[in-house]
């Protein structure tokens, strides 16, 4: 969508007025845990050039582009049409059961793809689970097939749940219209139906691509060399980090021309109808349609639900078999709430100059400080988290280790998401009332604190829980910044898996994903699936 060109042309703008000294400051300070690193890094790179022949050699390099680049297509492309299909079915079809099976669909977003990977290992596999049951030895589930498996079983929600709202966006009277000139039902959905989900599939494909990315645990699990295992055994195995800081900056490279080229794809042509009226009319399933749909539905909910949840139930109940001590681990869920806690609680308060800036005040500066935000997210989070490792040794050493630079480099991170929960409510609340407060004699601050803190705090109660669910289920950075004795939940089902204790893993996986599944429920899942 294309920015206006004046400020009354923004909803919820305060014509004339620009931003105080005070909130420009307060959102530079916001940028500024990622964006030093960030530049710290290159530095590091640039300075020594010279010694990379040594360690890192072309071909070496052109391999790990190459798997990453196609573990990212194909798994972008899966999820594209597991997502696409499953919308349709759920949202234009009179399939029994939609909302149900809309719930059903959308929980794999509080699994973690290294605990799908885990269950995947488990599940394949000489002694695995389905040879303990069906006495049929699977192929072991791991390189590529694991990694892209257990990758698109996690990103087709993101595409699933865009999909299905714009499938509820799209004017039915332009279907309509095509249909009644004769066109047939698949040139109807090629022609008028597809372009106009085109945003909405480039979002999906952007999202699953990026996470494909950036994932660490899962390939680190199937043991598939892409930049992040890379970046990570570089990281672990040498004294010196420029190798390490080398492959984080082509793997930013790569992530920025990801976007770039999503970016591109879109085009300059406005895909957008007039704002329904009247729903879409239901497409009547013959009973082969629905026996295919309910196959459909059920095999994706077997695999990416079921299917987790009966591995981990199942190791745990043979590790207790077996005699060995697994216990929930209290350390590391204590610890997992706590530093979620704290960064959901500090990345809500860094996104309240981000929001007023980018509602308030818009303009260039608003722009440039709403797309850092962005790009941090977008950014692969081993590399960042290499970054902020790099610089606090650098020059924050006293720091290095503390529980203060995990929290804030969370925060950094995930802020668009409590930035955007913010600045949606913000666009809600009308600016004549913060105006009516400080013609009253209220300053700035104290009209922040009484009139709009108050009109806002869903929004950011909204925010701060999407960051907290995020942070229960990261792992690189919290594996490469954690403090010494600081366990959690995802540091603990990684190390388990790694040295094949997956009794251990498996309870410390359930713990995680009942700790992920309520916010994910309430956040993600329920608002959407109740308008099914």
């Amino acid at each position: 969508m294309l920015a206006p060109t004046s400020r009354e042309g923004r909803p919820g703008a305060r014509p004339g007025r620009g931003p105080s000294r005070l909130l420009l400051l307060a959102a530079f300070l916001v940028l500024v845990p990622v964006a030093l690193p960030i530049v710290s890094l290159v530095g590091t790179v640039l300075a020594n050039l010279g010694e990379l022949d040594s360690v890192l050699s072309w071909e070496r390099l052109l391999e790990l582009s190459a798997r990453s680049v196609l573990l990212v297509a194909t798994v972008t492309a899966t999820a594209l049409v597991i997502g696409t299909s499953l919308a349709w079915v759920l949202v234009r079809t009179d399939l029994p059961g939609r909302r149900l099976w809309s719930v059903a669909v959308a929980l794999p977003l509080a699994i973690p793809s290294y605990v799908l990977a885990l269950t995947l290992l488990a599940f394949s596999g000489p002694r695995g689970l389905f040879q303990d049951f069906a006495g049929i030895e699977l192929p072991v589930f791991d390189g590529f097939f694991g990694a892209w498996l257990a990758l698109s079983l996690s990103t087709f929600p993101y595409v699933f749940l865009l999909t299905a709202e714009s499938f509820r966006s799209i004017d039915p009277s332009l279907e309509e219209a095509a249909r009644g000139l004769g066109a047939s039902p698949t040139r109807v959905f090629l022609t008028i139906t597809l372009p106009q989900l085109r945003p909405a599939l480039g979002a999906g494909a952007l999202l699953s691509g990026l996470y494909a990315l950036s994932d660490f645990g899962a390939v680190s699990l199937m043991r598939y060399d892409t930049f992040t295992r890379a970046i990570y055994a570089q990281y672990a195995g040498r004294l010196d980090r420029t190798p390490a800081a080398t492959l984080s900056i082509l793997l930013i490279v790569l992530a920025l021309a990801f976007i770039w080229g999503e970016q591109r794809s879109r085009g300059r042509g406005e895909l957008w109808s007039r704002t329904v009226r009247r729903p879409a009319p239901t497409h009547i399933l013959t009973m082969l349609g629905r026996a295919g749909s309910r196959i459909w539905l059920s095999l994706v909910v077997v695999t990416g639900v079921v299917l987790p949840a009966c591995v981990l139930v199942a190791w745990v109940a043979r590790g207790v078999a077996a005699g060995s001590i697994v216990e929930f681990d209290w350390g590391a869920l204590g610890g997992t709430l706590l530093v979620s806690a704290l960064a959901a609680t500090v990345a809500t308060v860094f996104a309240i100059p981000v929001a007023i800036l980018t509602v308030r005040h818009p303009g260039r500066i608003a722009t440039w400080v709403d797309r850092l935000v962005g790009v941090t997210y977008s950014l692969p989070h081993i590399t960042v988290a290499l970054a902020v490792l790099v610089f606090t040794l650098a020059w924050l050493r006293p720091l290095y280790q503390g529980i203060g630079v995990l929290v804030v480099a969370y925060a950094a991170v995930f802020l668009s998401q409590a930035a955007g929960a913010a600045t949606s409510a913000l666009r809600t609340v009308n600016p004549n009332l913060e105006e009516a407060s400080r013609g009253l004699g209220h300053s700035s601050a104290a009209t922040l604190v009484r009139v709009t803190l108050p009109l806002i705090w869903r929004g950011l109660l909204a925010g701060a829980a999407l960051v907290f669910l995020t942070t229960v289920k990261e792992l690189p950075i919290t594996l490469l910044l954690r403090p010494t004795g600081l366990d959690t939940l995802a540091v603990r089902v990684w190390s388990a898996a790694g040295e094949l204790f997956y009794a251990n893993a498996a309870m410390s996986a359930l713990l995680l994903v009942l700790v992920s599944v309520i916010p994910a429920y309430l956040l993600v899942i329920k608002p959407r699936a109740v308008r099914a």
